[in-house]
């Protein structure tokens, strides 16, 4: 009777070839086997790593959650950041400003004046955790914020034409309703532009927010919205991103029903949806393969 176990005699004695048509079966057989699995672990893995490329490109530029007031900007922000930071999961909270803005380039002798309507972002960069990551991708320049500095993207410095030290003319939404207001009124009203110098340019790596987002400081931001010293809402830094949904939860709660409460999986679900998808499908397409 045979030492050895049962698993590995029955192994061998059925892949032990007995004639040279019948071995080239089983080395077929079981290369075919072994090529379907390695190809199921390798692209099951490259979309993996895909969408956590991606979340990580997400979360090094929005914040892990977005609280603001309803219908109103958050005039004492303060007191409500205290009230957050006191969730044992929040590392930092961080005011901000964020709205479309008019931006016209510099005419020269070599290239005419150019304009275009991206996103402002207004934020504290000692308190934004967010952008202690982001200010460590500048393609160029540096994430200077200190007067009138700005930084933008690395696809709008592209469309734009834009390099380090070039100005910018900055209308906000509030000067163009005033212009407005001035024409129907049949009054005077010269809206005068705020000049801004482009410090930096970052490369977020993705395109959503390197073509369409430029940064201040929160005080020109306020100063370009007329909100004296109230914010449009607060971004809040986690220990752990995963929690955003269940630290949101304690945060209603906690703020009742006046605030907004968002995470980032919320404003970015439609292209997290479309990637959990597209790895569903190609599981049990592969899968169905394999077998």
């Amino acid at each position: 009777m045979s030492k050895l176990p049962f698993e590995l005699l029955l192994a061998l004695r059925y892949l032990r070839p007995k004639r040279t048509f019948v071995s080239i079966i089983t080395l077929i057989s079981i290369l075919g086997v072994a090529l379907g699995v390695a190809v199921l672990i390798i692209v099951i893995s490259v979309m993996s790593g895909f969408d956590h490329d991606l979340r990580g490109k997400i979360l090094g530029f929005s914040p892990q959650i977005t609280v603001t007031q309803s219908g109103t900007t958050m005039k004492n922000y303060p007191a409500v950041a205290a009230l957050i930071s006191s969730n044992k999961n929040v590392i930092a909270v961080s005011p901000f400003v964020a709205g479309p803005v008019l931006v016209e380039t510099e005419e020269t002798t070599n290239r005419p004046a150019l304009q275009d309507a991206p996103l402002l972002r207004g934020i504290d960069p000692a308190t934004d955790g967010s952008m202690a990551s982001l200010s460590n991708h500048m393609a160029a320049g540096t994430f200077d914020l200190s007067g009138h500095g700005i930084v933008v993207g690395v696809d709008f410095a592209a469309n734009m034409n834009l390099e380090i030290g070039d100005h910018l003319s900055l209308f906000s939404a509030s000067e163009i309703k005033k212009i407005q207001d001035a024409l129907k009124n049949k009054t005077d009203y010269a809206a005068l532009p705020e000049d801004y110098e482009v410090r930096g340019v970052f490369d977020a790596g993705y395109y959503d927010y390197d073509a369409r987002v430029v940064i201040t400081s929160i005080d020109n931001a306020q100063d370009l919205y007329n909100l004296d010293d109230s914010v449009h809402g607060l971004f809040v830094t986690l220990k752990d991103p995963n929690q955003a949904t269940l630290v949101a939860r304690q945060l209603e709660k906690t703020l009742g029903d006046d605030y907004n409460v968002r995470t980032w999986m919320q404003d970015s679900s439609a292209i997290l949806t479309a990637i959990a998808v597209e790895k569903n499908v190609m599981f049990y397409l592969l899968f169905f393969i394999v077998l």
